[in-house]
């Protein structure tokens, strides 16, 4: 295949930014258990050589702290090679890069051809195929919050806002100012130019409401291509920020005085023959699937939620007031609840988990929010009442702390059965590593309270 006839199997988008320039580097990618970008960087004539990429699968082993976690699996350090395939409808533009580059993400599969069960992509691919099964196309639509802060080159140091185009500290909350986002505009416009350089449009951008939290929300469609815009949008906001002398954070509680970060996920399902919304009737009235997706995120999300609040740091947006839910509640148009319907015709009847912390990997809160919608549409299950008012004053439903909630993920099968046994024996296993390695750091609160006072 000649370097032109290659550039014509991708993207229009990605064709369009080229215009007429030699691709010069080629990063051939895929996302680890934690969200983070690894693989491959070569040249483009490289590339073109290649008959075959390979990656250990060890890359799957790996906690966010970089360490290899010790499993029951046979021949683990072997590290045996795994296929890279290029997904070429996943392939976009590096338009930060000093070189002309583009980026494509590849599905891991072993030496004859099966799909990595472990790998995120393919988790939430998996999830998807049920969907499919059964006529069904899920439809998402994800919310980023993130924080852009003053660069922190020492960790034990506080995190603290940027300084703004006025030369002054943004300390104040100030949710949806349009003069607070302008504040950090060179930053949102490389965001917006970067954006249409790789072919993602951006439905809106707010100010939210902790002091320099910015929020973009994605227009809804494929679970599966809107992680994958997700995963990249993480890299570009990043770049921007960078490029702007700031640093990007998606932490779900960077700040101790300042509300966390959501991925918020606005979910619905279509009829894959006739495209209707089947949670919504006829007469526009919810149908048993609605009730039955509801009752299921109300019955499993607990149990899933070490996917949706992946670190010993997400359980600090948990609070009552804090704007993040407790509980498992849902109502219409409530922000307090976990589940909230937001106002929407009957064709767009949709169910919003505002559980998920934006510090989570994309494919695996997507592929675990829908499982549970999955397993209570299946079951018929029906959902507690509808609440009116505040839910906050509600019993938790969530569990404290990372420990407790792998605990509960350990105790469902039907989830297992969902996600696949073998990614949720790996995923426990460096979760666990996680915790039992930041219970080996004294933190400063212990110093200041319990040196010279216990």
């Amino acid at each position: 295949m000649s370097p032109a006839e290659f550039v014509d199997r991708l993207p229009d988008t990605f064709r369009e930014w080229l215009a007429g320039r030699r691709i010069e580097e080629v990063e051939c990618v895929i996302a680890d258990i934690a969200g983070i970008s690894r693989g491959k960087a070569m040249p483009f004539a490289k590339f073109m050589r290649e008959d075959r990429m390979f990656l250990p699968t060890s890359v799957f082993h790996q906690t966010i702290a970089g360490d290899y976690v010790d499993m029951d699996i046979a021949n683990q350090w072997t590290e045996s090679d795994m296929v890279l395939k290029p997904d070429y409808e996943a392939a976009t533009a590096s338009p930060w890069a000093d070189d002309v580059t583009l980026q494509v993400i590849h599905s891991p599969e072993d030496l004859s051809g099966r799909p990595i069960e472990v790998a995120p992509r393919n988790v939430l691919k998996r999830v998807v195929r049920l969907y499919e099964a059964e006529g069904w196309q899920p439809v998402v639509a994800p919310e980023m919050e993130f924080y852009l802060i003053k660069p922190n080159l020492n960790p034990n140091e506080p995190i603290e806002p940027p300084v703004g185009r006025t030369g002054r500290q943004m300390v104040s909350r100030q949710a949806y100012s349009m003069s607070a986002v302008d504040e950090y505009g060179k930053v949102i416009d490389d965001i917006y130019d970067f954006a249409e350089a790789q072919g993602f449009e951006i439905d809106t951008i707010i100010q939210e409401g902790g002091a320099g939290q910015v929020e973009i929300n994605l227009l809804h469609g494929d679970p599966v291509k809107l992680a994958d815009q997700v995963f990249f949008f993480k890299r570009t906001i990043r770049e921007a920020a960078l490029r702007n002398n700031c640093f990007a954070t998606f932490m779900a509680k960077p700040m101790q005085d300042e509300p966390g970060s959501a991925m918020h996920i606005h979910q619905s399902v279509v009829d894959a023959a006739t495209g209707r919304n089947i949670f919504s009737d006829e007469n526009g009235a919810p149908t048993d699937a609605f009730y039955g997706f509801l009752a299921g995120q109300q019955a499993h999300i607990p149990t899933v939620v070490c996917m949706l609040a992946p670190y010993v740091n997400s359980y600090r947006r948990y609070v009552p007031g804090g704007a993040a839910p407790i509980n498992l509640e849902w109502g219409p148009d409530n922000r307090t609840t976990g589940l909230r319907v937001p106002i929407a015709e009957p064709h767009a009847r949709r169910i919003e988990n505002r559980v998920v912390g934006m510090d989570c990997n994309p494919y695996l809160a997507l592929a675990a929010s829908l499982a549970c919608g999955y397993l209570g549409m299946k079951a018929s299950l029906r959902p507690r009442e509808a609440v009116a008012g505040e839910a906050y004053h509600r019993p938790r439903a969530l569990p404290r702390d990372l420990l407790a909630a792998l605990d509960l993920f350990q105790g469902d099968p039907e989830i297992a059965d969902v996600l696949g046994v073998e990614f949720c024996n790996l995923y426990k296993a460096i979760k666990r590593d996680e915790v039992e390695t930041f219970l080996r750091v004294i933190s400063p609160w212990e110093r200041a309270h319990l040196l010279l006072n216990v």
